[in-house]
């Protein structure tokens, strides 16, 4: 199935520029993959199910409260067919694209195009930040919508809410009550809980599940899903590769 080739970076602003260095003298054909494994997907309604996880190295933005600060540096060359390979040895159904920022990379696209074709069920985290128009439409997008607190909500690329599926989510990373009613407030105003499944989840550490628990349900949004991040109540809450 072929989908639209996608566009250059021209959506990274020159003060993130240096941020996806690292990506400058990739060749066609090759990702920089920061790990590739196997877990429980801990968050999206898709939360709880056993999942492959492609991890993509570099991210041009930088939230407050980010979890995966390693993966903006680190990462291994690694050819699309080697990646593909990889995941489908894992016999797993399910396999999300994650960061970093899974759309810097030219080859994430047709790398989701052929996890597809070989009948996985395929989740795309993005930040938002980037045009998610050529994403093959068979994948799942989940797209954040950042926050005044993550320090990167005036890079929101408001028009992927034309783009975006019935089928897609749209999570809110919440780290006080100004985020809170800042969400709200688009929610309402784009009428995302009736075009999308919402999703409101706290920054770890922060703002207590009891409290975005009490927010949500005082506002009368009954079709926005509070979520917890399943893993780090699993894991260690610093663990990698799960």
């Amino acid at each position: 199935m072929s989908v639209p080739k996608p566009m250059p970076l021209a959506d990274v602003p020159p003060e993130a520029a240096h941020r996806v260095a690292p990506l400058r003298d990739l060749p066609p054909g090759e990702l920089l993959v920061h790990e590739i494994y196997q877990s429980v997907q801990g968050e999206s309604t898709f939360a709880g199910l056993p999942c492959v996880f492609v991890r993509c190295a570099v991210c041009d933005s930088r939230c407050r409260w980010c979890d995966t600060p390693h993966a903006f540096t680190q990462g291994e060359r690694v050819s699309r067919s080697a990646v593909l390979g990889k995941v489908l040895a894992f016999g797993c159904p399910l396999v999300e694209l994650t960061g970093g920022e899974p759309l810097l990379q030219p080859d994430v696209f047709p790398l989701m195009t052929e996890l597809c074709d070989a009948g996985r069920t395929v989740l795309l985290e993005t930040s938002g930040a980037h045009d998610v128009g050529p994403v093959d439409p068979r994948v799942h997008v989940i797209m954040d919508l950042k926050c005044p607190d993550s320090g990167e909500s005036h890079r929101n690329r408001w028009a992927n809410l034309d783009v975006l599926k019935p089928s897609d989510q749209i999570k809110f990373v919440v780290a006080s009550r100004r985020d809170w009613e800042w969400a709200e407030s688009a929610i309402r105003e784009h009428r995302l809980d009736e075009r999308f499944t919402c999703l409101v989840s706290c920054a770890f550490g922060g703002v207590q599940p009891v409290q975005l628990v009490g927010w949500l349900l005082a506002s009368g949004l009954h079709r926005v899903r509070m979520q917890l991040q399943l893993h780090k109540y699993i894991w260690d809450p610093n663990a990698r590769g799960v």
